[in-house]
């Protein structure tokens, strides 16, 4: 027998972020691989998708879980919005998991397209499912790429909280999902160049470690052979508390009540009846 309230417990959240990282990289991946390695598409294909794969996403989990689907969402909640800091690992753990699920079934379903593009399985190909420094060809350095996940991923948060905040303007007719969307779309055609904007530590790190367990040796380092797997971690964890901390000093502070709780952006409010 259920116990009381599981349907609506950690669990519960947890699947949701699984299923709605998931969904995010299915597309996400799978439009890399289909640009890449089989040539159809361009880097508006890729922008769209991404950005697609955000709001599918998004809707899938938002009920239940706010749909963070990207541990640097959920740091900067903890941080700024009163979200639980005793789920920030769990969530974390199940965006990652659903990430690395997903682009199994990318490179599954794919691997007779990649094999005849790339049959080394190497660089040529390992940006389909993780990112590189310059996307593996542009001269830019590891802490270049650093500083860009922080920009990055800074503006992705300060947009999130932005059109999320209920004492804000949030988009109406439960369009919210589709304005992050447009945001991680505008995020790839503004600032992609320069280390494929993760701005998400479990969409690269899930990834990368199915890539490697499938056959791309060189997933941890980067074209010049450095390790730079954790660049895509630590950049947008930083840069999310700074697009947090900007939006809360910016303009947060100057639209809070007096007394008013705070808020978990991306959850449905409960009914008046029943809080």
């Amino acid at each position: 027998m259920a116990k009381p309230g599981w349907r609506n417990g950690l669990a519960a959240e947890l699947s949701a972020e699984f299923a709605g990282t998931l969904i995010l990289i299915l597309f996400g991946c799978g439009v890399v691989a289909q640009v890449v390695a089989a040539g159809l598409g361009d880097h508006d294909s890729i922008a769209w998708a991404w950005g697609l794969g955000v709001t599918f996403g998004v809707y899938t989990a938002a009920r239940i879980s706010g749909a963070h689907l990207n541990p640097a969402v959920t740091l900067t909640l903890a941080a700024f919005k009163g979200f639980s800091w005793g789920k920030v690992v769990p969530y974390a753990l199940a965006q990652t998991l659903g990430a690395f699920v997903a682009a199994l079934l990318v490179r599954w379903n794919y691997s007779e397209v990649l094999a005849k593009f790339d049959p080394g399985h190497t660089f040529k190909t390992q940006f389909v499912f993780s990112t590189l420094p310059g996307n593996g060809v542009l001269p830019v350095s590891e802490w270049g790429a650093l500083r860009d996940q922080i920009i990055g991923t800074a503006i992705l948060l300060f947009l999130i909280l932005a059109v999320t905040d209920l004492l804000n303007t949030p988009p109406g007719a439960n369009l919210g999902a589709f304005i992050i969307g447009l945001i991680v779309v505008a995020i790839g055609m503004a600032w992609g160049a320069d280390a494929g904007y993760a701005i998400n530590p479990a969409r690269d790190f899930g990834p990368r470690l199915a890539s490697f367990i499938t056959g791309y040796g060189t997933a941890w380092r980067d074209q010049y052979g450095n390790f730079y797997f954790w660049v895509p971690i630590v950049g947008p964890l930083i840069g999310g508390l700074v697009g947090g901390a900007l939006y809360k000093y910016l303009i947060g502070n100057f639209l809070t009540r007096e007394g008013e709780l705070p808020q978990e952006p991306g959850r449905v409010p409960a009914p008046e009846g029943n809080r």
